[in-house]
C-alpha cells in the first residue's frame, strides 16, 4: 500500500483536474431560471454521477487498457500529455479543454444538464479519468482501492459543497478570483503531468532511469 502522503497527492491531483470552483460559472449559467429546489436536485444528481464515473474508472480502467493491449507505460505518457494540455489551458483560465463553445450553448438550452455535460465532461473528463487510472495502477491491494474510494468520496463532497454554495462563492470571488484558483490548480496539475510523463518514459525506455 502507498503512504498517506501518496493518497494525499491523489486527492490534490483529482481536486485540481476536476476543479469544482472553476465549474461554478458554468453551473450558474446552466441553472439560470431554476428554483432553489431544482438546483439542489441537479446538484445531487451531479454528485452521484461524478462518484459513479470515478468509481467505474477506478475499477475498470486498467482492465480496459488490457483489453486494448495498451501498456501502462504508454498510457502514462499519453495520459500525462493530456493532463499537461489541460493544465496549460487552466493556466490561461480557459475551459475549452473540457467543453467546446458549441457544447456550452447546447447545455444551456437543456433542462437536464446534471449528468451531461456538467458531471461529464465538465467535471469528470478524460483528464480526471486518466489521472485516476494512473494512480490506481500503483498498487493492487484491497486497502489501496478502498482508500482511493475514500478520496473519491471526499472529492464528491467537495464538488457538492462548491455547487451548493455556487452563488455565494461566485459573488465573493468574482470571475477574477475563480480564474486565480483555476490557474493555481493548473500549476499543480502541470507538476503531476510531468511526473506521469517521466515515469512512463522510464518504463518505455529503461535506459533513461540509469542516466
Amino acid at each position: 500500500m502507498l503512504s498517506i502522503q501518496d493518497y494525499f497527492k491523489v486527492f490534490i491531483a483529482l481536486f485540481a483536474v476536476i476543479n469544482p470552483v472553476g465549474a461554478i460559472p458554468m453551473f450558474i449559467t446552466m441553472s439560470h431560471g431554476q428554483t432553489v429546489a431544482e438546483r439542489q436536485a441537479a446538484t445531487r444528481t451531479t454528485i452521484r454521477a461524478v462518484a459513479i464515473i470515478l468509481v467505474m474508472a477506478l475499477f475498470m480502467g486498467e482492465a480496459l487498457l488490457g483489453f486494448f493491449n495498451i501498456s501502462i507505460h504508454s498510457f502514462r505518457v499519453g495520459g500525462g500529455i493530456l493532463v499537461l494540455l489541460m493544465s496549460l489551458s487552466m493556466l490561461q483560465a480557459r475551459s475549452d479543454m473540457r467543453q467546446t463553445k458549441q457544447e456550452l450553448v447546447e447545455s444551456v438550452q437543456r433542462s437536464d444538464y446534471a449528468v451531461v455535460p456538467l458531471a461529464m465532461p465538465l467535471l469528470v473528463g478524460p483528464g480526471a479519468i486518466s489521472t485516476l487510472i494512473l494512480f490506481a495502477q500503483r498498487d493492487d491491494g484491497l486497502s489501496h482501492y478502498g482508500l482511493i474510494v475514500l478520496v473519491i468520496a471526499v472529492i464528491s463532497l467537495a464538488v457538492w459543497a462548491a455547487l451548493k454554495m455556487a452563488p455565494a462563492i461566485a459573488d465573493r470571488l468574482g470571475q477574477t478570483g475563480i480564474n486565480i484558483v483555476t490557474r493555481i490548480m493548473g500549476l499543480l496539475l502541470a507538476a503531476f503531468a510531468i511526473e506521469f510523463i517521466a515515469a512512463g518514459l522510464r518504463g518505455l525506455f529503461p535506459v533513461l532511469g540509469t542516466t
